[in-house]
């Protein structure tokens, strides 16, 4: 498993190196500082602070997604949670939320099937919220053809999401009852790890019946999106692209979003360039280097906020990455076989 996740490692590394090269091969240092003493400096500072604020609105989102099973102290979610975003970063492809799963289990007592229920939740709530900010944004700009159907797919495999996690809280003593009634027999272990994992999944996602969680959710999502756009709106003044309205970040924002659903090289390092630049592209008045120098700075404002902030996390946790990576303890086993054979069950705790 560790020889697997250095050569992701090394593949994604290598792939960023070389899609970074690509995109700064044709800027020359005359282009470099044009733009430099071209950047309004005035306009970094609030992009700087926006970009703290969509972190810490994410760990609040976290924090009450969570609420119903767990307090956790507001300082210690957001510095768990940019902690975790740091993993994200370091780790590649989707091994970032495996760490991450890891490390919110460990040091909030939280079964990992639990803390995945909140990352489904996380990742559904963002869905929504970026399908709310995908009509708002065809209402007022002209969005990019090559990614209308993506946002279709989107939508839909939002509502077959909700759909399924719905059927899941509906349905699930009928399913544990089938469960029982097929495989504690034939395949206890089997039917042990399925029951433990649903029981802990759907405390996760039992979040969905409550109206009041439910709405400050979707709030905080909707306001972690806006502020993300504030930032790009911010570095578009910064970068002299006054004549771009907000609804232009929106759009970058979003096609930025679309294009990095699956994470291929660390922290995005390269596919993110490329994925801004590209966005900056369709719009005439913004010359190639400047949206590669203006992706570069974007991309350092996303990822500052978490570092600072998870890095007091780790350090005064005394939490080591490299530990988080190659930890693979087992979860307690809740439910054993007795000596005739019987299955003897203990309730699942959080």
């Amino acid at each position: 498993m560790a020889t697997m996740l250095k050569k992701k490692q090394f593949w994604g590394i290598l792939i960023a190196i070389a899609l970074l090269a690509y995109c700064v091969k044709d800027i020359s240092g005359e282009q470099l500082r044009s733009l430099a003493g071209r950047v309004n400096l005035v306009y970094m500072m609030p992009a700087a602070l926006l970009s703290f604020s969509f972190v810490i609105i994410k760990a609040f989102r976290w924090r009450l997604i969570v609420s119903p099973q767990k307090a956790i102290p507001i300082i210690r979610s957001v510095t768990l949670y940019s902690a975790g975003q740091i993993l994200n970063v370091l780790m590649p492809a989707l091994t970032g939320q495996v760490g991450r799963m890891f490390l919110f289990s460990k040091k909030c007592d939280l079964r990992k099937s639990f803390v995945f229920s909140t990352f489904v939740l996380e990742v559904l709530f963002d869905a929504i919220s970026l399908v709310v900010l995908l009509l708002a944004t065809s209402l007022a700009f002209a969005f990019p053809s090559q990614y209308r159907a993506v946002s279709y797919v989107i939508g839909s495999a939002t509502v077959a999401a909700l759909i399924f996690l719905y059927l899941i809280l509906q349905y699930q003593q009928r399913m544990e009852h089938i469960g029982r009634k097929y495989w504690r027999d034939r395949w206890p272990g089997f039917y042990i790890s399925l029951k433990k994992f649903m029981r802990s999944f759907t405390k996760g996602i039992k979040l969905l019946k409550s109206s009041q969680h439910l709405f400050g959710s979707l709030v905080l999502s909707i306001l972690y999106w806006g502020s993300h756009i504030l930032v790009v709106y911010c570095l578009f003044k910064a970068f002299g692209f006054s004549e771009l309205p907000i609804a232009a970040a929106a759009t970058v924002m979003i096609v930025n979003t679309i294009a990095l659903m699956v994470p291929i090289t660390p922290g995005n390092a390269g596919t993110f360039e490329v994925a801004v630049s590209a966005s900056l592209a369709a719009f005439p008045s913004v010359g190639r280097a400047d949206a590669v120098m203006f992706a570069l700075a974007l991309h350092l404002l996303d990822l500052l906020p978490p570092y600072i902030m998870g890095m007091f996390f780790l350090r005064s946790e005394k939490v080591s990455i490299r530990e988080i990576q190659t930890e693979h303890a087992e979860e307690d086993v809740l439910e054993h076989l007795a000596e005739d054979g019987s299955l003897i069950e203990r309730e699942d705790p959080v």
